[in-house]
């Protein structure tokens, strides 16, 4: 099979960022499949590609290197690094990215500095391409990891908070909004049979058209954690939910 990296930014399509990066691992490697995860995130919200990347990645090939870069402090002392972790790898910068789906994998982190591979550069202001795009398509070529630079003890950075449980519930909070306007927490998915938001109690379905009446409930989504959700309508707009926003969910 032929190698794949897929990729995920926050550089939209506008300026021609995200097929630099393409152009740069072609010249290197022209057998490489290239796959889009989104180049959509919010600029500089490194929880929601951490989330998206999370949701995400168990359905690609093992082996699938994953070229990542949400990174408002491109240049600065934060260190870009190449990580193997389970049967994927991720290239991009040390800021937190990645800590979502390494807990995920929850797996040995072999991690190591890039320092080497990388594009001569003028200036600090695009290591999406003069830094982790060659890395990424040499990595594609078979290049061991440890070439890179020198190992690199991984730390978890992103400022996240996991729900609360006594045993009979669980309390979360609302943490992103998909474009629909469902509103997905910080609580995983499990075995919950009603939840309880602004003090109204809801019901737990298992789709969207479950519930035939407009009316806000719950259900596990793609992303792997509780939502909340109107059928057909955005709860976001329809309720004015706002991030951070305290949620209940019962335990059988």
């Amino acid at each position: 099979m032929r190698p794949i990296v897929a990729l995920l930014t926050d550089f939209g399509t506008k300026d021609g960022f995200v097929g630099a990066m393409k152009g740069v691992m072609l010249s290197i490697n022209p057998d490489l499949q290239i796959v889009d995860i989104t180049h959509n995130i919010e600029p500089f919200n490194i929880l929601k590609g951490a989330l998206i990347l999370r949701a995400h990645y168990r359905y690609f090939p093992k082996g699938t290197i994953f070229l990542c870069v949400v990174d408002p402090g491109v240049g600065s002392e934060r260190e870009p690094l190449a990580i193997e972790c389970g049967k994927y790898t991720f290239v991009g910068p040390h800021n937190g990215i990645f800590d979502l789906v390494l807990k995920d994998i929850s797996m040995d982190i072999l991690a190591y500095k890039i320092e080497r591979y990388t594009l001569p550069r003028r200036n600090e202001t695009f290591h999406g391409r003069d830094v982790f795009a060659p890395i990424c398509a040499y990595l594609s070529t078979g290049l061991p990891l440890h070439e890179v630079g020198r190992s690199f003890e991984y730390n978890y950075m992103l400022k996240w908070e996991d729900p609360l449980s006594d045993g009979k519930k669980v309390k979360g909070k609302i943490i992103y909004f998909d474009r629909f306007g469902n509103c997905v927490t910080n609580v995983p998915c499990g075995n919950f049979t009603m939840g309880e938001f602004r003090g109204e109690k809801l019901c737990v379905v298992s789709h969207f058209l479950q519930q035939k009446v407009k009316k806000p409930a719950l259900l596990c989504g793609s992303f792997g954690f509780m939502e909340l959700f109107i059928p057909l309508d955005s709860a976001k707009d329809k309720l004015k939910v706002s991030l951070g926003e305290e949620i209940i969910f019962y335990l059988p």
